[in-house]
């Protein structure tokens, strides 16, 4: 059960070396398939493009310790599975990554940050949000599977498992009518 003394705030520069710390360990002791080392890498990206929104990254806080970050950046769908964005196409969110501190996993922590910050998206008119992730994590938070919404990945694992792509939508019929496919093309290190 998750404390209910964890404050879930925007981050903030002084916040980086933390968060920093924190994706490594979340990363090395969570994953298999990371070190932490690209999603940093990946978070500098994010914050450095057009599609960074400050106010929707985020820390959770428990006792003066960054224990949780995560983050949501625009995210253009592609209109072929070869890449080319199209920037009008949006109103679609990518929530990546997630990070919760490894002493403190399996404590709800992260099931709070989600549901605080899909309120954020909701709240600032954002259709979608695309994840990709663990569908037995993410599915308790409201996502489906992408091809649902007729939003299809192009790499990585969701190729090999489609569960793993997910979207949400944030109000009934929101993406009705938005279509595309998902190329990181615009990262480095996605």
């Amino acid at each position: 059960m998750m404390n209910k003394n964890i404050t879930i705030r925007p981050e903030e520069h002084k916040d980086y070396k933390s968060i920093i710390s924190l994706i490594l360990r979340s990363f090395q002791e969570g994953t298999d398939y990371s070190d932490g080392t690209d999603i940093i890498a990946l978070v500098e990206e994010i914050r450095d493009s057009k599609y960074y929104i400050p106010e929707l990254s985020f820390v959770a806080e428990l006792d003066n310790k960054v224990v949780g970050h995560f983050l949501f950046s625009k995210f253009p769908l592609s209109p072929t599975r070869e890449g080319g964005h199209d920037d009008t196409n949006s109103g679609i969110v990518m929530l990546a990554p997630v990070s919760v501190h490894a002493d403190y996993f399996r404590k709800g922590i992260g099931t709070a940050m989600l549901n605080m910050g899909i309120e954020k998206v909701r709240e600032l008119g954002y259709k979608g949000i695309t994840v990709e992730g663990n569908f037995n994590f993410y599915n308790q938070v409201g996502f489906k599977t992408s091809s649902e919404y007729n939003i299809f990945p192009t790499s990585g694992w969701p190729m090999e498992e489609p569960r793993c792509m997910m979207c949400q939508e944030t109000y009934e019929g929101s993406l009705d009518g938005i279509h595309g496919y998902i190329v990181y093309d615009m990262y480095f290190n996605a």
